[in-house]
């Protein structure tokens, strides 16, 4: 059965008017109901992650800082969020979401959650909406305690995944691949295992022939026991963020193309949600529902 994380306290309450689309987190899951295209079943509610699993990938006292409500006004400004107790637990569920649906992803060939895809936060710091970082706690997880010697992290969301290539960069067993806005946030850039920047307006055939040719070879070269998905929907042409020109039909073969590589190679597959700020939150909720109709599909 696909598995899905999902928990009321991801729909966290910010300030009038702030650009971050929280409400995705209550009308996506609402949306994959009505339609049918899961039950209640599909959906399991993570408790906050351990301690000690966070610190696995987080320097500890950068963790404490976070926890206890320390952090300055620079570095809270940041991460794009008012610091709160709530936003701290938040996160914390949010990461273990991401873990659980990895272990449930060994068991049923994918898991999948409703958020995350947290890939601004950095060892020792938060950005770009980040606090801690969901791909690399469970990918550490799954090396540490699972026996996964090999992990692919394909990074599709429009903005490099800074954090996740800084955290990895003398990891061997971890590739990150990540396929982004060349002139786009975040302004210095990381250095990926791979990094694809992208023209601003790359359009859907632009980018599904460039995806077409780099993840089959990326599959072969690195052999991976697991990949993680990062599907970010701020790719679209109606993003207010993205700066490329893609539709949510393309946007969804793109899914399609990550989703159907792993199931036919038979690689567990995580999927993150990541960015999406489109103005009109339709456009938003449908093409990150595209991606768990496809799930359902490939694999179940």
């Amino acid at each position: 059965m696909l598995k899905i994380a999902w928990s009321e306290i991801f729909a966290h309450s910010l300030p009038e008017g702030h650009r971050f689309p929280m409400a995705k987190y209550d009308l996506l899951p609402e949306q994959l109901l009505y339609e049918g295209t899961i039950t209640q079943d599909n959906l399991f509610a993570p408790e906050p992650l351990e301690e000690q699993y966070i610190l696995d990938t987080h320097d500890a006292t950068y963790w404490q800082r976070l926890r206890d409500l320390q952090l300055s006004p620079s570095e809270i400004r940041k991460t794009g969020f008012p610091l709160s107790e709530q936003l701290v637990q938040r996160e914390v569920v949010i990461m273990n979401g991401t873990l659980q649906a990895s272990l449930f992803a060994l068991e049923f060939g994918i898991g999948m959650n409703i958020a995350g895809g947290t890939h601004h936060a950095f060892t020792d710091r938060g950005e770009g909406f980040c606090l801690l970082n969901d791909i690399a706690i469970a990918a550490n997880h799954l090396i540490k305690y699972k026996g996964i010697k090999k992990v692919l992290v394909v990074d599709l969301d429009v903005h490099q995944g800074n954090g996740t290539a800084q955290i990895f960069r003398n990891e061997p067993r971890v590739f990150t691949f990540s396929m982004h806005g060349g002139h786009n946030y975040p302004f210095h850039k990381e250095q990926s295992d791979l990094d694809v920047p992208l023209a601003e307006g790359t359009d859907d055939k632009t980018y599904l022939k460039l995806l077409g040719e780099l993840l089959p070879r990326l599959l072969d070269e690195q052999e991976p026991d697991f990949v993680f998905f990062q599907s970010g929907v701020d790719v679209l042409a109606t993003d207010k963020l993205g700066k490329l020109g893609m539709s949510i039909a393309g946007c969804k073969q793109r899914d399609r193309m990550v989703l159907e590589a792993c199931a036919r190679h038979r690689i567990p597959v995580t999927v993150s949600m990541g960015g999406g700020y489109s103005k009109q939150i339709a456009h938003i909720v449908d093409a990150h529902a595209n991606t768990f109709r496809l799930a359902q599909q490939l694999f179940f």
